[in-house]
């Protein structure tokens, strides 16, 4: 299929032409006349950015497709603007093998973007057939316990990171340490059920302390070990602190972006996640980073859960919030009111982590490069309402804030979503 983009504006502010032939993009020049059978997209007065390349999802697939299916979630990814996502290993069964991770290849032929498969760390798990298989990374490796219970110890951590150094494959680790919870919290008063809990205890519970402390030990286990690390949805200024003086890469999530534990209280359980929301003051100064430069990419943890899953007591809500939907909508919302410039969003949500996890053909607008292209007009800002989101789930933590939605999204030159409207098209493991 050949298409051609036209008048379109890049993040840099250059107007340019982007030719498609096949898969690649084959041009981008200042103008180019259109051939004989081009579907031709008129872009004056839009922009035109790459893919966003979403490295930590759970699309829930195999176990829990109530939650979220491969075909939902890839839908919901690519009327964000997603066009490659990253699922993470805490699936029934874990995705700890050979055999468990061709299971969940199989699922994910559903998918209408492009996807890649993370591999899991359990005391059971089998790294000589894992690591047999094309793993999109190790991990997320958790430090703590999250939903699917896969907290390992530390000498388990040191191992899968020398195992994951001799295959050359990225670490992401949840760094959080459990020894520093704050116990006491379990004592105090959580509030009801739903919305009517109190997710503030949640954050109380899990301090932000532990995670400074935990990005600290993983970052010398990679120094140990050769390991490139990533730290997962860091949460705290400190983290990041932490994870740049060890030389380790970092991605922090919309929600500790734009969410804070002056939300938890109206969200209830639906702002229970791990880790959890932070103060004001933190969730501000993690902006900042982001913008200065110092935080490396934005990953969703796209986690979604029923609404009757999250309508129980705090302490037994599962953790997790829906966001590959809503990320780049956020992020370019602030970028049309100047917070950020559009530069910066391109690099967080698509260059740098296709860098990070090796991903050469995407994250940019370039020749040769796969024709991943999201078109949207930067003046067209709505309410994020989650009826109108496409997350089996049903909600948004977003609820009522303003995110620029995209018009297009194409996949290897193949459009997949416009105007609300999905395209059949079959996303393929990066890895392959």
């Amino acid at each position: 299929m050949s298409l051609l983009v036209t008048d379109a504006t890049l993040a840099d502010g250059r107007v340019r032409d982007v030719r498609v032939e096949g898969e690649r993009i084959a041009a981008v020049e200042e103008s180019l006349d259109p051939r004989e059978g081009d579907r031709v997209l008129n872009a004056s007065g839009k922009m035109l950015f790459p893919g966003a390349v979403d490295p930590h999802v759970h699309f829930r697939e195999p176990g829990f497709s109530h939650k979220e299916t491969w075909a939902s979630g890839s839908r919901s990814a690519a009327a964000g603007g997603v066009t490659v996502v990253a699922d993470q290993p805490n699936t029934t069964p874990p995705t700890v093998s050979g055999e468990a991770f061709d299971g969940k290849e199989a699922l994910a032929a559903e998918s209408v973007v492009d996807f890649g498969i993370s591999g899991g760390v359990t005391p059971e798990w089998d790294p000589d057939s894992l690591f047999d298989r094309p793993l999109f990374a190790l991990g997320e490796v958790f430090l703590a316990d999250s939903t699917g219970d896969m907290g390992i110890e530390a000498d388990l951590f040191a191992d899968a990171a020398e195992r994951a150094a001799e295959a050359g494959v990225t670490v992401t680790v949840h760094a959080e340490d459990a020894d520093l919870f704050d116990e006491s919290a379990r004592e105090r008063d959580a509030g009801g059920t739903g919305r009517a809990a109190d997710a503030d205890v949640w954050s109380q519970y899990r301090a932000a302390e532990a995670e400074a402390a935990a990005v600290e030990r993983a970052v010398e286990v990679g120094t140990e070990s050769g390991a490139d690390v990533h730290i997962a949805h860091t949460s705290t200024p400190e983290g990041v602190d932490a994870a740049t003086a060890g030389g380790a890469t970092c991605e922090v999530t919309p929600h500790h972006l734009f969410l804070s534990r002056e939300d938890a209280t109206e969200l209830g359980t639906y702002g229970r996640m791990n880790p959890p929301l932070r103060s004001e003051e933190r969730r501000a100064a993690m902006w900042e980073r982001l913008v200065d430069g110092e935080i490396d990419a934005v990953a969703t943890d796209h986690a979604p859960h029923t609404r009757a899953e999250k309508d129980v007591g705090l302490w037994e809500a599962p953790s997790g919030v829906p966001g590959v939907e809503t990320m780049l909508p956020l992020l370019l919302e602030r970028a049309r009111r100047g917070e950020i410039s559009y530069e910066r969003v391109r690099d967080v949500t698509a260059a740098n982590a296709a860098e990070i996890f090796d991903l050469p053909s995407k994250g940019r607008i370039e020749v040769g490069r796969d024709a991943d292209l999201v078109l949207f007009d930067p003046e067209e800002s709505r309410e994020i309402r989650g009826a109108d989101l496409h997350s089996n789930c049903g909600w948004t933590p977003f609820e009522g804030m303003r995110g620029v939605f995209p018009e297009t999204t194409v996949v290897r030159g193949r459009v997949v979503y416009e105007n609300g409207s999905f395209e059949d098209a079959d996303g393929e493991n990066v890895r392959e």
